[in-house]
C-alpha cells in the first residue's frame, strides 16, 4: 500500500487494526479521480509514488504494479476466507480482510437472547450492561445472567476493569 499512499500530502501513517473476526489497513488518501474498487479488483493500478514502486519492484518487494489487490482476492478464496472489503473514505482507504469464524459450533448453539446480546457487543465491545438494557428491553438481570452463561460457554470474555473494559468474544 505504501506505494499508493499520498505520503507527500499527509503526515498520516499506514494504519493496521487486527480484530478477533478482521484485519483492516487503513492508508491515508482517497482513490485518485480514474481509480474505482472496481478497476482495483480486475487489476488497474495507478501507483501514487511511481519512485517508491519502482524501488519495491526492484528490491522484489512488489513483482508488478496492479498484481496486490487480485492477489489478496485470490488467496482468501483459495483459504475459504470471505471477499476483502475495500473501502474509500473521508480522504483515506482501507481493506478489511475477514477470518473465518473458529467458534462457528459455539455460535451455532446460542439461544437468541444470547445472539442478540452477542450481536451487540460485536458491533460495540465497550457496550456498558446500562446500554444492552436500553438496547435489547432486556432487564438487568436479565443480562446479568445471559454475560454469565455466555462467558460460561467460552464465547465471551471480560477485559479490563469495570468502567474502561471491553468485552472479547472468543
Amino acid at each position: 500500500m505504501l506505494s499508493h499512499t499520498a505520503v507527500i500530502w499527509s503526515l498520516e501513517n499506514i494504519q493496521v487494526a487486527i480484530f478477533d473476526d478482521r484485519l483492516e489497513v487503513t492508508s491515508p488518501g482517497m482513490l485518485l479521480n480514474n481509480d474505482s474498487i472496481k478497476k482495483m479488483i480486475e487489476g488497474y493500478s495507478k501507483p501514487r509514488n511511481p519512485a517508491i514502486a519502482n524501488a519495491f519492484a526492484y528490491m522484489k518487494i512488489i513483482e508488478k504494479w496492479g498484481t496486490g489487490i487480485p492477489r489478496i482476492f485470490r488467496e482468501c478464496r483459495d483459504y475459504g476466507l470471505p471477499d476483502p472489503e475495500l473501502i474509500d473514505f473521508d480522504g483515506d482507504f482501507r481493506v478489511n480482510m475477514y477470518r473465518n469464524n473458529t467458534n462457528k459450533a459455539s455460535n451455532e448453539s446460542l439461544n437468541s437472547d444470547e445472539a442478540v446480546i452477542m450481536a451487540m457487543i460485536k458491533t460495540n465491545p465497550q457496550i456498558s450492561q446500562k446500554e444492552m438494557v436500553t438496547k435489547s428491553e432486556f432487564s438487568r438481570s436479565k443480562i446479568q445472567r445471559i454475560l454469565k452463561v455466555l462467558q460460561g460457554k467460552k464465547v465471551l470474555y471480560r477485559e479490563g476493569a469495570r468502567k474502561n473494559g471491553y468485552w472479547k468474544i472468543l
